[in-house]
């Protein structure tokens, strides 16, 4: 029996045609690179409250199972790693697999990577005392059998912490003018304005998928400083959320 999947075809073969420029900074994931410092800022913070880690300590995040969804090249997988996280590290598209695994191995690092899917990893039993889920929903076919996918691969107490893109105008203009059509950073058509979920209605499906929504932010460009910071206020383009399974 073929199993079920949200895995949307189209979206997987965009970022298969990237995957080996995963690791350039100034490529065509340089706005994840970019990001990066302030995803990580919010994960560890998270994760860090949730589980009464020390992140001062060595290897804070030790005897934690995490699981980054979507997991590319590695960007988030190896900072978790670092920390001291179990990690397993899957995707959809085949070819970001091995890029992941050899600058892991470059790396010193140890991390499970697998070319599969999010229904099959629960439909095999998996479980994690985290999931990352980070700008994946708005490129699923189906976002709450996709959450409740996740939903079902954390134990009981585990934390889920998802980002993705608001749609309103503003964010047609960020991120589909502004960041695929001017500044190039990603290419033309990456992502599909109308599968952006707004703050509230990711918490409604979030909730339906059976976890508990506990935090949200925004993430926000200062053009000037050229960095990204988090905002409790501003989530009209990124945002962030961190949900719990009671």
């Amino acid at each position: 029996m073929e199993s079920q999947t949200t895995v949307d075809p189209a979206e997987v073969a965009k970022f298969e045609a990237m995957a080996a420029e995963w690791w350039d900074p100034n490529g065509k994931f340089k706005p994840l690179h970019m990001l990066n410092p302030c995803r990580l800022d919010y994960i560890a913070g998270q994760i860090a409250a949730e589980f009464d880690r020390d992140l001062a300590k060595p290897l804070p995040f030790k005897g934690l199972r995490l699981l980054d969804i979507g997991c590319g090249g590695g960007l988030l997988a190896e900072p978790m790693a670092r920390l001291g996280a179990e990690v397993v590290g899957a995707d959809a598209a085949p070819r970001n697999i091995p890029v992941a695994q050899v600058h892991a191995a470059q790396s010193g690092l140890s991390i499970d990577y697998r070319h599969t899917t999010a229904e099959d990893m629960a439909a095999a039993g998996e479980q994690f005392d985290v999931v990352l889920n980070m700008e994946v929903v708005e490129h699923v076919s189906d976002p709450l059998a996709y959450l409740t996918a996740c939903q079902q691969l954390l134990v009981p107490g585990g934390l889920m912490i998802c980002s993705t893109l608001n749609r309103n105008p503003k964010s047609f203009l960020m991120a589909i003018v502004g960041a695929e059509h001017v500044m190039r950073w990603l290419p033309k058509g990456t992502h599909d304005w109308k599968k952006f979920i707004t703050p509230d209605e990711l918490c409604d499906l979030i909730r339906k998928a059976g976890l508990d929504p506990v935090d949200r932010k925004g993430m926000v460009f200062n053009p000037v400083s050229w960095s990204w910071s988090l905002s409790s206020r501003d989530l009209s383009v990124n945002y962030v959320t961190a949900s719990l399974k009671r």
